[in-house]
């Protein structure tokens, strides 16, 4: 019998095409990615061997990693690791990678020597150590820094030939080899690189981490997905021939009702020549079959290589299989030569198929598994470079050696955070949590206590922007510490906890705990915990509208700062004032963050640092110097990157502004980018994501509303993020706006603006955007029933936008009794345009209404300045001012056509079309184009609200003849009734306006 992978490839035929196709592409020099997924056995991994084999023909390099199945613990990179390993045996291939040395230590397996996460000093609440001031700078390790390492590494090879990155079994991939696969096919879009990443679809349940990046990577320009279907019948038939050779069609016939269209079922059901006997349903007894037949030796050899994992060291191998070096080599020959076994290019063996691993695994007795898992680790424990600390802390946990285990995992940790793996790191850590308590010593092996170590899993957790994993981990040092626990130490953890739970939006809990951090330490002498804690306390007591303790804390603060030189909590109180005081000098609120700012870098405390940048960036944009608070965001967020904390809190409301910042210039496809820049968002970070939707919605792709409806689905587990809800709520509400969909917009306007206002009771100006572009679409529904002569109709929208238009007035008098005339430059803009929307709401004209919001908007806030323009010159048309107005649509039409924002490009050439304006660019239609003279005037009077009565009284025709007019309109014009004619009438520039 031949190997199903020896003998040509059978049924595969379009599915190979379409992966060729790929090849074709970047032989062209153009990138190209597929996404291959099927069930397990199905035949990707054959259908990948032939891909690679023709894209070698075609002169292309091929290069191969495959992710493993370590259960619970993590690798991180190891498919990028598998994948270069000939590049870091053969530095020729690409002479630049050693200079690198994250991207080294890359290439030859090893992470790069670096300090672990540490509990930070001076209460800082950042998720990133720094340091000792007199240890040497440590590497870059910023994942960025790594990621684009590997995407130029990648380039400089696809330089000298056009290259295939294949990528195996992808469900397996540790978190950070996803965020990198998912950066890469974000990045090199311009390089002659192809991407092939196969995975199991019959694995993915509901909550597995790679169905979010699947979503994401479908919709990157150039990724197909491709799925591998079961074999239809005649193929898996004619793959049973070409195996068997002569075979009965009895045997034919039996393998294809059993294998169900799965080549490797089918393969193994007639290696195991089990034809026609009662076999169990299940694979794993068919692949046990092929086991059982081979030699206590090669079954043994079998047993220790699907503990191992997927490839196994031939010395490892002989360490653990107590086997003779004769009988070793002929146990290995054995199941080389049965095909259980492969040998792969670097000279290890791995399972043919994953599924044979799985089926050993599942045979094996509770005490062997411990057994084998015991060697393994000791093996790896004695030989120095014969595994990672993920492998040996994952052997020592399933031997029951939980002592090795906590040591290993916590050495594991320290080696993701060395490689720029936060998620890896954080995983290790509470690996070693859940450790703690059955390992007698573990204080002594870990170099810290419980509650040190939960700090440092809680600074892991803000690193990665798991906030709410970090109050959690934050809660259980309480309980450790107990109420009669060291004071100062519960002091630390209370002002830490608070920290963490204003970033969840739990400001009163915030308060609570501040509270109690400040009865446990004493005021005098001044002290560090107490400084902290004061300024922790301040922060929180303004948040919540107690300002005069606010003041007494902050005073505090500053007192205690000044005279212990904590220039890290003198800089993060001096923040905290000047936020919480509107109507400051801007000179000299400026001058505060400046100096605050080089207190902060001189303290070394980078957690108040990029507050400070965050802070300097929020105060350019709310005075409407957009340029200026991008060079603060494009600082700051540089800055986190260098710390490796791209997600701590304030790291993510940086990027969030940028976001924000580049959208309002105009500069949207690097919103778009800087929103889509690092793959894996933290649920609390969300936004950041979710800020893309304000340039999809506004160029109205497709892609759009697959993301409202992924932000929408994070929503209820985060009911008070209320950014998220925010800019989520906005770009719904456009994008029902543009839809035509009135009362879509009006239901998640009045939802989100009573969210917003139970959440932000004193300052909840966000409701001026939703209530501004909700009352677009009511205004629209109202001038069609009013052109349609439904005016019931017409009084609903009316009353329905006058009720948002008093939620409106009503946030904006709530936040001058609490803040005075301090609202910034876009609410004021928002403010405007709220005013004139509601006027045409009412059917005015009000042109010098949407004179002031388009003005209101000139700080530079392009697109919507242009929206703001459209409006204006619909309102000139009304009052015959023609020449004002196709001036005006002019201005719209350029900006839109810049900004690719197709729905405002449409609506101006609409408008241009039906006031017949002279505007360069814009073609008008011919009405006659599209209906007869006769038609065209039916259609004005229907626009009027007459009845075919009155119609054919006007024109002198029939009734009948008018209602025979009517229906061919509606025909010609897809509508399905009068007021749906007139208003795709109006759209299209079908109505001329005088």
């Amino acid at each position: 019998m031949t190997r199903w992978d020896e003998g040509p490839l059978v049924g595969r035929a379009e599915e190979l095409g379409r992966l060729l196709a790929h090849v074709e592409r970047v032989a062209a020099g153009r990138a190209s990615a597929a996404l291959l997924a099927g069930d397990a056995g199905v035949g990707k991994t054959r259908l990948l061997d032939e891909l690679s084999r023709r894209a070698t023909e075609r002169g292309v390099r091929v290069l191969t990693g495959h992710c493993v199945d370590l259960g619970d613990v993590g690798l991180p990179y190891l498919p990028f690791v598998d994948l270069l390993r000939p590049v870091g045996a053969d530095p020729q291939l690409a002479p630049t990678a050693a200079a690198d040395p994250a991207l080294a230590a890359l290439l030859a397996g090893r992470p790069v020597a670096a300090p672990a996460v540490q509990v930070l000093p001076e209460g800082r609440d950042l998720s990133r150590p720094l340091p000792h001031r007199a240890a040497p700078q440590p590497v870059d390790d910023g994942r960025l820094q790594l990621f684009e390492s590997v995407a130029a590494l990648l380039c400089e090879l696809a330089s000298t030939a056009p290259l295939l990155l294949v990528l195996e079994d992808v469900h397996w991939a540790d978190r950070s080899s996803r965020d990198l696969l998912r950066y890469l096919l974000a990045r090199l879009v311009d390089a002659p690189v192809a991407v092939v990443a196969s995975y199991r679809s019959d694995d993915l349940h509901r909550r597995h981490p790679l169905r979010p990046l699947l979503a994401e990577l479908v919709r990157l320009p150039g990724v197909e997905r491709i799925e591998v279907a079961p074999l239809p019948d005649a193929a898996v038939g004619e793959l049973v021939r070409g195996l068997a050779g002569s075979v009965s069609d009895r045997v034919v016939e039996d393998v294809v009702a059993r294998a169900e269209g799965n080549a490797f079922y089918a393969e193994e059901l007639l290696a195991a020549g089990l034809h026609g006997e009662a076999l169990p349903l299940g694979l794993t007894d068919v692949l046990l079959a092929r086991v059982e037949q081979r030699s206590p030796a090669a079954q043994q050899v079998l047993r220790i290589a699907a503990v191992a994992g997927r490839r196994v060291r031939h010395e490892l191998v002989a360490a653990v299989g107590e086997l003779t070096g004769g009988e070793l080599d002929e146990a290995l020959t054995e199941v080389v030569h049965h095909h259980l076994l492969v040998v792969s290019e670097d000279g290890r063996y791995r399972f043919r198929h994953a599924l044979l691993r799985e089926a050993v695994l599942a045979d094996l007795l509770p005490g062997e598994r411990v057994r084998l898992h015991a060697a393994i680790a000791a093996h790896l424990t004695a030989e120095p470079g014969a595994g990672t600390a993920a492998e040996r802390a994952h052997h020592a946990r399933e031997s029951n050696d939980l002592p090795g285990a906590l040591s290993a995992s916590l050495e594991a940790a320290e080696a993701a955070c060395c490689v720029g793996a936060p998620a890896e790191q954080l995983q290790h850590l509470e690996g070693a949590l859940a450790l703690w308590p059955a390992v007698p010593d573990a204080a002594d092996r870990a170099g810290r206590g419980q509650v040190a170590l939960l700090l440092e899993t809680a600074a892991a957790a803000r690193m990665v922007g798991e906030l709410h994993r970090a109050v959690a981990l934050l809660r259980a040092a309480l309980e450790l510490l107990g109420p009669d626990g060291d004071a100062v130490a519960r002091a630390q953890v209370h002002y830490t906890l608070a920290q963490a739970m204003v970033r969840v939006e739990d400001v009163a809990g915030a308060h609570r705990e501040s509270s109690a951090a400040m009865a446990l330490v004493a005021a005098q002498p001044p002290s560090k915990v107490r400084t902290w804690a004061a300024a922790t306390h301040a922060r929180m007591s303004y948040s919540v509208g107690a300002m005069e303790e606010a003041e007494a804390a902050a005073e505090e603060a500053l007192a205690a700062a000044d005279a212990l030189g904590f220039d890290g909590a003198w800089s993060d109180i001096a923040v905290t004032q000047v936020r919480a005081r509107p109507g400051a000098d801007p000179v000299e609120v400026r001058a505060r963050l400046a100096e605050a700012l080089t207190r902060a870098r001189r303290s070394g405390n980078a957690e108040v640092e990029i507050r400070v940048l965050y802070n300097l960036a929020t105060v350019a944009f709310e005075a409407g110097r957009i340029e200026e608070s991008l060079g603060w965001t494009r600082r700051g967020t540089r800055r986190a990157h260098e710390l490796g904390a791209d997600w701590s809190y304030y790291a993510a409301e940086l990027r969030h502004l940028q976001v924000t910042a580049l959208y309002m210039t105009g500069d949207w496809d690097g919103s778009l980018a800087e929103a889509d820049l690092l793959a894996r968002v933290p649920e609390m970070a969300a936004h950041v994501r979710a800020d893309g939707l304000l340039v999809l919605v506004g160029r109205g792709d497709p892609a759009a509303r697959q993301r409202v409806e992924w932000a929408r689905g994070l929503l209820p587990r985060l009911r008070a993020h209320i950014l998220l809800d925010l800019v989520t709520a906005a770009s719904e509400i456009d994008l029902a706006a543009w839809e035509g969909d009135a009362q879509a917009a009006l239901d998640v306007a009045l939802a989100a603006c009573e969210r917003l206002r139970q959440e932000w009771e004193d300052d909840h100006l966000g409701v001026l955007r939703l209530v501004g572009t909700a009352l677009a679409a009511l205004a629209d529904a109202a001038d069609a029933a009013r052109r349609g002569g439904d005016t019931p109709g017409a009084e609903r929208w009316v009353h329905a936008g006058e009720g948002l238009v008093g939620t409106a007035r009503e946030a904006v008098e709530v936040y001058r009794r609490g803040y005075g005339d301090t609202m910034g430059v876009e609410a004021t803009a928002w403010q405007a345009r709220v005013a004139a929307e509601a006027a045409r709401l009412r059917g005015e004209a009000a042109p010098e209404l949407w004179r002031t919001a388009v003005e209101a908007f000139g700080f530079g806030h392009v697109y919507e300045q242009a929206r703001s323009r459209l409006r204006l010159a619909a309102a000139l048309l009304s009052v015959n001012d023609r020449a004002g107005a196709a001036e005006q649509a002019r201005l719209a039409h350029e900006v839109a056509v810049r900004l690719g924002a197709r729905p405002l490009r449409e609506a101006v050439e609409a408008l241009v079309r039906r006031g017949r304006l002279d505007v360069g660019g814009v073609r008008a239609v011919d009405p006659s184009a599209v209906l007869t003279p006769r038609e065209q005037s039916v259609l004005a009077l229907l626009a009027q609200g007459r009845t075919n009565r009155q119609i054919g009284a006007e024109l002198f025709i029939s009734e009948k003849t008018a209602s025979v007019h009517v229906s061919n309109i509606l025909a010609k014009l897809g509508a399905n009734g009068r007021t749906e004619a007139v208003a795709i009438a109006a759209q299209r520039g079908l109505l001329v306006e005088s």
